[in-house]
């Protein structure tokens, strides 16, 4: 039965990111975008990353948390075990060359990132509550007029409360108890206890919990894992040339089968570099924007800036890290049946004794109980879109129950089932992006053109922000 739905569910996963649906999309849009935005991920990454790491808080703006809450809680919901299994999974179907494809979508996915996180923000609402309801299923409908527009919203927070039981719940937990069994030998059931009862007390303070939570551990554990693997690389340097021009040269050409490895086209390449990529940073699944809505902020430049950093930290930078270990090491031939235990592996093979599972398996423990948190205030300011606040408490109370399923759901169908609910999620998102460009285009050039250092007042923003969109907030 088992072997019957994973081939239904590969075959629905081979539709939706083959050649002519979501891979074209995806970096179709994150192209274009680019070229419409004048390459604003390259322009103001630096200003970016200052303004989010050390311009401090926008105080006494609309919003539930801060600036910088938004964009670790967005860094939450996707560093996650997509940045560790999601990677090693790509590498052992696609080749080493879906790293680079990986890189690709990061790097076009940032002016996707942008432009949703700035969406959010623009056209966020107040819901039954008080707090900030946002996103694509918010600002499709209010952004696109008519039914076309109403019907997108719908279909994204339709499949954005469903995908968040794969992406950040499912394939979360199931990596967690692969790796607690692995290295320290706990039952799965175990795992799944533990994670239940930490995300259920999590959940219950919602966004503002969860805010406070990820601020504070979220740069703690990427810190931990970043460092680990550059000592692994620098170990490792020696293989390092030969490993990078291996992931260049396998992105146009295909790998050949070599011991556990059965080979690969170039389109495999490309098919999981950009699902896996796509799978990491969330850019243009729209997912993040529903976080930046959140954010106390004077402009939506402001917050979708800060957003654009998250997919900069998560694919060039940890993914990086990575993938280059699980090249350089030469644990990539071992085949698709390993990708849950890969990046241990890499890491074992230039740390003494067992430093490098230990590392691993602590990072994807954190890693993974952040996503789940991350995606929970996903899923369901989704639902709260469709159905109203009612649905607020079951929804987390039915999520924190799949968390424990998780720990003992087979991996190969918790994978299937989250690239298929990732990709019908982004693609209304996708649409509703390539729509609303102009606007952002045209509203984001004027703003920079006013603030281009990001170093204007609060007042002067504020007065700016009025003129140019009066009915804001």
């Amino acid at each position: 039965m088992t072997e019957s739905l994973n081939s239904a569910l590969g075959t629905i996963s081979s539709v939706v990111w083959g050649p002519f649906v979501l891979i074209p999309l995806l970096l179709g849009t994150g192209l274009y975008l680019t070229i419409r935005l004048g390459g604003l991920q390259f322009r103001t990454l630096g200003r970016a990353m200052r303004h989010a790491f050390f311009d401090g808080d926008e105080e006494g703006n609309a919003g539930d948390i801060s600036n910088y809450q938004a964009l670790t809680t967005a860094l939450a919901a996707t560093v996650g075990t997509g940045n560790i299994v999601g990677v090693a999974t790509a590498i052992s179907v696609g080749g080493p060359g879906a790293l680079f494809w990986i890189w690709v979508t990061g790097l076009l996915g940032m002016a996707s990132k942008y432009t949703e996180a700035y969406l959010g923000v623009r056209y966020r609402v107040v819901d039954d509550k008080g707090n900030q309801l946002g996103g694509p299923q918010i600002y499709l409908k209010r952004g696109i007029p008519g039914g076309f527009g109403a019907a997108l919203a719908f279909l994204f927070a339709l499949f954005a409360s469903i995908a968040a039981f794969g992406i950040g719940n499912l394939t979360q937990g199931n990596s967690v108890a692969a790796g607690m069994k692995d290295t320290f030998g706990v039952d799965p059931w175990i795992t799944g206890v533990i994670m239940f009862v930490f995300t259920g007390a999590t959940l219950l303070g919602g966004i503002q919990a969860i805010g406070k939570i990820t601020s504070a551990f979220v740069p703690l554990m990427i810190v931990i894992y970043v460092v680990g693997g550059l000592v692994v690389l620098f170990l490792l340097a020696d293989r390092l040339p030969a490993a990078i021009a291996l992931i260049f040269t396998d992105a146009f050409t295909g790998t050949a089968a070599q011991g556990g490895f059965v080979g690969a086209t170039i389109m495999l390449a490309v098919r999981f570099g950009v699902a896996r990529g796509i799978f990491s940073n969330e850019s243009g699944m729209g997912s993040a924007a529903i976080a930046a809505a959140a954010a106390k902020t004077s402009h939506p430049v402001r917050q979708g800036l800060v957003s654009m950093t998250q997919t900069f930290i998560d694919t060039l930078i940890v993914v990086s890290i990575t993938g280059l270990t699980i090249v350089a090491s030469g644990v990539w031939d071992q085949g698709a049946d390993t990708a849950a235990t890969m990046t241990s592996a890499a890491f074992t093979t230039a740390l003494p004794g067992q430093w490098g599972g230990t590392i691993v398996s602590v990072s994807l423990i954190f890693f993974a109980f952040s996503t789940i948190i991350g995606w929970a205030y996903y899923g369901e300011r989704s639902l709260v879109s469709l159905v109203g606040q009612w649905s607020s408490l079951p929804y987390r109370l039915l999520f924190t129950v799949v968390v424990f399923l998780s720990a003992i759901t087979e991996i190969e169908t918790a994978w299937l089932f989250s690239d298929i609910a990732n990709g019908l999620m982004a693609l209304p998102n996708l649409i509703g992006l390539l729509i609303m460009s102009g606007l952002v285009a045209r509203e984001t050039r004027a703003y920079l053109k006013f603030d281009p250092k990001l170093k204007k007042p609060k007042l002067s923003v504020e007065e700016f922000t009025a003129a140019q969109m009066p009915n804001w907030k």
